[in-house]
């Protein structure tokens, strides 16, 4: 059966709540060009946002650039990450803050978001039960 790579509307993480209970309460860690906050929650689903400052990219249609490569580098790496959280029946919340200001290409975002992807399955393991 062929895989879908998709990153729907239920996969996005776009309530104010939400957002803000991750950036209260959740971990975070730096991987590359980002900082990276995640919160592993009971419910089975797992969401997504991304960031990026108007300090470090003055142009929206830079700051839209990032924001798009980052969304297709975490729909092309999060397949392993999404069949561990349900096969264990968690959740997770995880918010992508980019931190530089020179514009990336694809290849470094892709590389760094497998290494994220890695981070986050072992956060997984090592921390059976979830946050919230």
């Amino acid at each position: 059966m062929a895989r879908h790579y998709t990153f729907g509307k239920k996969e996005r993480l776009k309530s104010r709540k939400s957002i803000e209970t991750l950036f209260q309460t959740g971990r975070r860690f730096s991987a590359g060009n980002f900082r990276v906050l995640y919160l592993f929650k009971t419910e089975a689903a797992l969401a997504a946002g991304t960031g990026v400052s108007s300090r470090l990219f003055k142009k929206a249609v830079d700051r839209n650039r990032v924001k798009r490569l980052t969304r297709e580098a975490w729909r092309l790496q999060k397949q392993p990450l999404d069949e561990k959280l349900k096969s264990s029946g968690k959740g997770l919340h995880v918010f992508f803050i980019f931190t530089t200001n020179k514009l990336p290409d694809f290849l470094d975002v892709n590389t760094v978001m497998a290494g994220i992807v890695k981070r986050l399955l072992k956060e997984l393991n090592e921390n059976p039960a979830p946050d919230s």
